[in-house]
């Protein structure tokens, strides 16, 4: 038989054990509500950094529609508190109009859509595919079959509107297929209805180069000398070609390029400078998080009616955005 001493014994064990048991569950339920608020506010510090970036996208994008913000303004760049902005502004137009080219099929627009596909590299036959099932897609004539289109059939369709609605229709076209799946693939494609001839103010150097007569060392030499020493569009050291009014070609431009008049004759109708339609693209930033915000949008300037000294002057009419896309 146990002795009063033993079971007194056995009893104190008994409970260190119950004790140390309660303050086990006791830790954990502390070290898992430590968890719980910590995750808490993890979660509302990231979504308050999402706020702040999609707050600061918006309020550069705003800024940059303001009508004395030009793509050179210091006002594009800005840092408030725990969040940021960077604006880029650049010429919609600078980029081929798809609409324009097909319009009409006229051979000479072709003809530049046919040169910027070879040089990223598409062979002949591809490109026959390419022009011939573009056309027969937008083409109003559901009757008229191009000779190396892709033929209509219970899972093609194209539609016959006319046009193209969006850039990312492309990839709907037989033939594409290959080249719309590669990066940056519609950086210098466009559907704006407001562009139509090539800004060479923005024009890469594979759209520069797509047009007839252009040399690549004449492309190199005019990018050169209109992005400045800095090599990069839309900077305060940039060029300032002389303007000849509305979107005429500045003559300082047709000389970087090589052209005399004649030669620049022959692209004339296919290239403007410094069209009103503007890309923008915003982001902002809180810590690591970046919201972005993309605008294509027109800043229309018509005549406001000349002063009593007889000198035409310019105004800025409100801002047409056509499109918002937040990223």
């Amino acid at each position: 038989m146990k002795g009063p001493f033993q079971k007194l014994k056995s009893d104190r064990g008994a409970a260190l054990l119950l004790a140390l048991w309660a303050l086990f569950l006791l830790s954990a339920m502390v070290i898992a509500w430590a968890l719980n608020i910590n995750s808490r506010l993890v979660v509302s510090s990231n979504a308050n950094r999402v706020f702040v970036a999609e707050a600061m996208a918006a309020s550069g994008a705003e800024v940059a529609l303001c009508r004395e913000i030009t793509p050179s303004s210091s006002n594009l760049h800005r840092q408030m508190g725990n969040g940021s902005y960077d604006v880029q502004i650049t010429g919609e137009c600078g980029r081929l109009n798809l609409n324009f080219l097909v319009q009409g099929e006229d051979p000479s627009k072709l003809r530049v859509l046919r040169q910027y596909l070879n040089l990223k590299g598409i062979d002949l036959n591809d490109l026959d595919v390419m022009i011939d099932s573009l056309l027969d897609w937008v083409s109003q004539n559901r009757g008229l079959h191009h000779l190396n289109a892709c033929p209509e059939t219970d899972d093609y369709h194209p539609p016959h509107a006319g046009q193209l609605f969006s850039v990312d229709e492309l990839k709907k076209v037989c033939g594409w297929e290959e080249f719309t799946s590669k990066p940056g693939w519609d950086q210098d494609f466009t559907v704006v209805g407001n562009c139509g001839a090539i800004d060479l103010a923005w024009a890469s150097r594979d759209v520069l180069r797509a047009l007839p007569g252009l040399s690549d060392d004449g492309v190199d030499r005019f990018l050169q000398l209109r992005r400045g020493p800095d090599g990069i569009d839309g900077t305060d050291d940039d060029f300032q070609f002389v303007s000849t009014g509305g979107t005429s070609v500045p003559p300082e431009a047709q000389a970087a390029l090589g052209l005399n008049p004649q030669q620049f004759q022959q692209i004339q109708a296919l290239v403007q400078f410094k069209g009103p339609v503007l890309h923008i693209m915003s982001v902002g930033k809180s810590g690591e998080v970046t919201r972005s915000v993309e605008m294509v949008v027109l800043k229309q300037v018509v005549p406001a009616g000349a002063p009593a000294g007889g000198t035409a002057t310019l105004a800025v009419g409100r801002p047409q955005i056509f499109s918002w896309k937040e990223l």
